[in-house]
Formats: structure tokens, sequence, C-alpha cells
């Protein structure tokens, strides 16, 4: 196999591959099979249709085509490999000679060039002398009474009450939605908290003040269906109104919700609840303005064939192809998620991330209870659909950046010290796990491959 790689632009580049036909023999001979089981030839069994009758009855370019569509994933894979360059989406591919059928001087080789996006060289600047300020952790008495509001809430009950709905009311409603004298949908028995912002925007101010068995009808958008974003006119009707009954504050109640015996106690271990969240929150915050930082101080042009391409499988995907205004929402949408991406495979490689057995697997855990899915189940799904590549990839960007704020200071807003070791490690437990994990992840875990693969349908021809 011969390749050569054009650039077209900083990130597009055009692959022409020369395959000599008989690396193709076997795929070849595969299809000839393959075709002798599926046609009926008079005078012959099926499967026993020797390739000349299939050539002459069903036709040599037929053959060609379905050998070189099973070899293409492979032989642009290798072509990928040999050229050294690093794919990102789908690529563009044509058979431009096939010796025999495109022409009297074909040659001897299948010929097809590859036209595809690759990840554009990203210079990360110097986190050395980068200082991110993060918040302090104090617990103020403020924090544990809210904390505790909350406990309160998990144990709270609802009481009917005979009056107008107000801010944090807990109702039953019917729905009816109309767009001018055609009714496009309707609920019953719908549940609502007043002040959530997950129903129907609007629906706060129309609800406040009304009774139960009272209407009103207010202007939203439509959420989904054939009139997803089509303005409409929604009537509400309040069923019924019950409002939160929260338990006493006092020692029966630090019984119930906890371990301990008196409130006070529950106070306390709030306190130490709240700060250790707030610890927590630290490290959050820290990860975060350390990515704000790299995508503020990194300038990279952007793969567009594979912004527009993730445009349209979204659009396409809401039956909105032609909705423009939505199209730019996608697009900024799409653009950021791609920036951020490149920039953190970048930064894996630079800090050298390397991905353990151990947290490979924690990490597919999370992700099950995330999709609420059997364990078992979204591991060997991912497996069967050769997802366990992007999700390595995936577990390899969280991981880059808790590596990378190792090379910063990291203070709270007094100026202090933060110390997010518990977090992020350092580089004598990752020496450490070097030697007792890695030839593990190597030997059990797959390579993830950042070629793309070539797209399943028909080979084309030019």
């Amino acid at each position: 196999m011969k390749s050569a790689v054009e650039t077209v632009d900083e990130t597009r580049v055009k692959l022409t591959v020369e395959v000599p036909m008989v690396e193709l023999q076997p795929n070849v001979d595969k299809a000839y099979k393959e075709i002798a089981q599926q046609v009926t030839i008079p005078g012959f069994r099926k499967g026993k249709v020797p390739p000349r009758i299939i050539d002459q009855r069903v036709g040599k370019p037929v053959v060609l085509e379905q050998a070189i569509n099973e070899a293409m994933p492979e032989l642009y894979r290798r072509a990928v490999t040999e050229a050294d360059i690093k794919p990102i989406g789908q690529p563009k591919i044509d058979v431009t000679t096939i010796p025999g059928l495109t022409g009297e001087d074909d040659g001897d080789d299948l010929v097809f060039t590859a036209e595809l996006d690759v990840r554009p060289e990203i210079e990360l600047p110097d986190l050395s002398g980068v200082t991110l300020t993060v918040d302090s952790v104090e617990v103020t008495d403020e924090d544990v009474e809210e904390s505790l509001t909350t406990l309160r809430q998990r144990y709270a009950s609802l009481v009917g009450v005979d009056r107008p709905v107000a801010d944090g009311d807990f109702l039953s409603i019917d729905l009816r939605a109309a767009i001018g004298d055609e009714e496009i949908d309707t609920a019953s028995g719908v549940s609502y908290q007043v002040g959530s912002g997950n129903l129907l925007p609007g629906i706060d101010e129309a609800v406040i003040g009304l009774s139960a068995g009272e209407t009103a009808t207010f202007s939203a958008p439509l959420a989904g269906g054939e009139h997803a974003g089509e303005e409409a006119q929604v009537t509400v009707t309040v069923v019924s109104v019950k409002e939160q009954e929260l338990p006493e504050v006092d020692d029966d109640f630090a019984q119930m919700a906890s371990e301990v015996d008196t409130i006070d106690e529950l106070r306390e271990n709030l306190r130490t609840q709240v700060a250790d969240a707030k610890v927590n929150n630290q490290a959050v915050q820290a990860r975060d303005r350390l990515l704000e930082h790299l995508l503020e101080n990194t300038e990279f042009p952007l793969p567009q064939g594979v912004i527009e391409d993730e445009i349209h499988r979204h659009l396409e995907g809401e039956g909105r192809l032609d909705d423009d205004e939505h199209r730019e929402e996608v697009r900024e949408q799409a653009t950021d998620a791609l920036r951020r991406q490149l920039l953190l495979d970048a930064l894996a490689e630079k800090v050298k991330v390397q991905v353990e057995q151990g947290e490979m697997v924690e990490f597919m855990l999370r992700t099950a209870q995330q999709y609420r899915m059997d364990p078992n189940e979204f591991i060997q799904s991912a497996a069967a659909n050769n997802q366990m590549p992007l999700y390595m990839a995936e577990l390899a960007r969280n991981k880059s950046l808790a590596v990378a704020l190792r090379d910063v200071t990291v203070v709270d807003e007094a100026g202090n010290a933060v110390d997010l070791t518990e977090f992020i490690g350092d580089e004598d437990e990752d020496a450490a796990a070097t030697t007792t994990e890695t030839v593990e992840v190597e030997a059990d875990e797959p390579e993830a491959d950042e070629a793309a693969e070539a797209e399943d349908g028909d080979t084309q021809q030019s």
C-alpha cells in the first residue's frame, strides 16, 4: 500500500491511497462465496456457482464493489496509521480506480481518496505561573440552617389548603394547549411545584393567586412534538393546592433523621458535612477555572466539517433541519463542545495521562448509574458497539485537568494556599500506580484508536 497526503487547510487533508489488487484477493474470494450462496442459477447448486458464471450473470463490478466495501475500513485505518495523521469525524471516501473497470490504463492497483478532518496542532500555555482563586471554606450558621431545612424537606408531608396558590405550593393541574382554534395537546392531573421552573415558562405567573377550580390562560412556546418552538395558548386549571409541612426542629426529629440523639448534635454533624462539601467544591471550582484559563489563552482552528456534521445530526434527530434560528444555537453549542474536547485531548497528551483499569471500571459504573442501566449490560453494550475507546478518551480528558492542577497555584479568597492533593493526587502516587496497574490496563483494555472508521455505505466511484 502506498499513500500520499495533501493538505486542504489547517484542519483538513486529502489522502490518496494505492492498494495492489492482490491484497484484495481474499475479500474478492469471500464476495464470490457470499454471492454464490445468494443467487439461484439453473444447473448449479447454491454455493457452488463458479466465479466465471457469477461474472456473466451478476457482473464482475458487483463482486468487486462488495469486496472493496468490506475491505475499506481496514484499508483506511492502515493508510491513516502509515500517514501518521489524527483523523476526527467521518471521512469522505471516493474510489477512483478499479483495475479493469474504470479505464484501459488502470494498472494493477485499486486507488481511492479519503478527504477528512484532522486534529489541529494545539500549543498549550505554560501553567507554572498561574494562580487560581476558589471560595474559602467558611461554614456559617446560615449554612447549617439551610442544610437543616433541606433535611427537614426530605421528611415533610403535603397538606391540602383552602386558599389561593402561593409560591412554593404543590399543585395538581390540568393543561390544554392550542394554536389558533386547533387543540394541540391536553394533560390531566399534572403535579407541579410553583417556582420549580420545570414546566412551561409563564405558568407560575398564571397560577399564583388562583384557587382550586379556577382557570387562567397564558402564552408559552411548546417544548416538543411537531409544533416544538411554536407559541401556543395554554389553559391551566388548578385542581388542588397543597403546601409542604415541615417537621419540628427538636430532638425527636434528630433521632428520626439521623443516628444522633439531640438537635445540637445533628447541627454539628451538618456543620461538618457542609465543610466537607465546601472543600469538595474547591476542587470542582479549581478544575473549572483551570479549564476556563486554558480556553481563554489557547487559540487553534476548528474542523468545520465535524461541526457541520454534528449540527446536521442534531437537527435531523429533532426534525428541525429547516429551523435556521435553532441551527445557530446548535452551531454555538457544537463549536464550544468540540473546542473543549480538542483542548482536553491535547492536555491529556501533554501531561501524559494514563488510565488505570480500576479507574476505567469505576468510571463505567458511574456512567451506567447516570443512564440508569445495569452496569454489566452497559459495559457489554459499550464493548459490542466499540464505544470503550470513546469512554476511555472521556476519562482521560477528565483526568488531564486533575493532573494539570498540580502545575498551578490554588488559593482561597483570603490568599491562603489550598491543598488539593486529596483530589488530584501527586506524582509519587502516579509512579506507584504505574508499576502496579499500567501493565494490566495495557493487556486487558482495548486501545483507544483515534482513527475514525470509514463510512459503511456503498463505495463511491468517480
